[in-house]
């Protein structure tokens, strides 16, 4: 079932996804070549407690058989995906690394991502950036109360394929609140004119997923990571939104 949220839900929302932003902004800031991926998340494991929030990620239980996330955000590198555990790995000049960011405060969620370009990177690398972050500005572009949710969707992949991208299919954006993960699921591909229609309160999470090569994707044997079959570099961003009846609003916004 999908909820709209009331005012005093969304202003709720605003603070949550306006903390979750700053907090995503500086540990953007903070990559530097030779850190490791569990370095970056004892830094925002500081950020989160100093905001008076709490992780929405840290013990978040997945799969069956998953062990709960030990990370307080997530960190992806290169051909990981999403879901990256924080851990030895060090980040260096030419990677990408994508860091995702949910924070909880005054119970409701913030969740909100973005890949960063470490030192130089490789032309077609910083082509997959420049298009991820296309294909969700063009999803946000999209959204209108009174349309159908596919239009997102639709729009989404349409820029990705533009870039000569593809867009994971396995793993989609979702409907967020006072829980991560709530309705609607929200596909970065599709044909436009489908599904529920946007309705003003509706608020869900817009991440495109989209890799340098196939579409194919893997998880690791540690039930989380999420890695490209044939190991070419993805990148992520992600924008927590709420549909208003003129327009639509960006939570997490910097």
């Amino acid at each position: 079932m999908i909820l709209c949220k009331t005012e005093s839900e969304l202003a709720a929302m605003r603070v949550s996804g306006r903390l979750a932003a700053n907090i995503l902004q500086r540990l953007a800031a903070a990559v530097l070549p030779g850190m490791s991926t569990r370095e970056l998340d004892e830094v925002a494991r500081e950020l989160i407690r100093t905001a008076g929030a709490t992780s929405a990620f840290l013990g978040y239980r997945g799969a069956p058989g998953a062990s709960p996330f030990p990370g307080a955000i997530c960190v992806s590198v290169n051909e990981e995906v999403i879901h990256g555990i924080p851990g030895p790995r060090r980040m260096e000049v030419g990677d990408l690394v994508s860091i995702d960011v949910g924070v909880k405060y005054d119970g409701f969620i913030g969740d909100t991502a973005t890949t960063v370009m470490v030192g130089q990177v490789t032309p077609e690398a910083e082509r997959l950036v420049t298009t991820t972050r296309r294909a969700l500005e063009a999803g946000i572009a999209a959204v209108r109360c009174g349309e159908h949710l596919s239009d997102v969707s639709a729009a989404v992949e349409q820029v990705a394929r533009a870039g000569d991208c593809r867009v994971v299919r396995e793993f989609v954006g979702h409907g967020v609140g006072r829980e991560l993960h709530e309705e609607p699921q929200v596909p970065n591909f599709g044909k436009p004119g489908h599904g529920p229609l946007l309705k003003a309160g509706m608020t869900f999470c817009i991440e495109p997923m989209v890799n340098l090569g196939g579409a194919a994707v893997h998880v690791l044997s540690d039930r989380w990571t999420v890695v490209t079959k044939d190991r070419r570099p993805s990148a992520h961003f992600e924008h927590t939104v709420a549909v208003g009846a003129h327009g639509v609003e960006v939570l997490t916004a910097g």
